[in-house]
């Protein structure tokens, strides 16, 4: 098996994930980016609080990509924008308790439609890829300045 036969399976995969997370997320009025938004506030510590630039820089978006879906999400309540305590020109963005709970409900949607693909493997099957790719994936990646996951 050569390597193309490879990267052409994951490429196929990724867009069968990207169509079933765009129609889970959809559900609730959200798209793939702005939950990695979200999800980027929740996982941000206990205020659950990031300024924009680290939002768009743990993103690898623009400043104008970030800008425009916060905008979004602050619209629908979702997140609010405070001054920064420490920094009279800064600003924070907050996860709003809406926010929190149409992730949740977005998440929740998505995860049984994951189940659906890799039903056809087994838990060891899982296991063993989930490894593979994540091999595959340490090669790719940068190492993050905190070491990583």
């Amino acid at each position: 098996m050569g390597p193309y036969q490879v990267t052409a399976r994951i490429s196929r995969i990724g867009l069968h994930i990207a169509r079933h997370q765009e129609e889970a997320f959809g559900r609730f009025g959200l798209n793939r980016g702005e939950i990695g938004v979200l999800g980027a506030l929740r996982m941000a510590g206990p205020k659950q609080q990031l300024s924009p630039t680290r939002l768009f820089k743990g993103l690898m978006l623009s400043s104008a990509g970030i800008t425009s879906r916060l905008d979004r999400l602050e619209k629908r309540g979702y997140v609010k924008r405070l001054r920064h305590p420490d920094d009279r020109r800064g600003i924070l963005v907050e996860l709003t308790d809406a926010g929190r709970e149409v992730l949740d409900q977005a998440v929740a949607a998505n995860t049984g439609g994951e189940k659906d693909l890799v039903a056809k493997l087994t838990r060891q099957q899982q296991k063993v890829l989930a490894g593979l790719l994540k091999k595959m994936l340490a090669g790719l990646e940068p190492v993050p300045a905190d070491g990583g996951a």
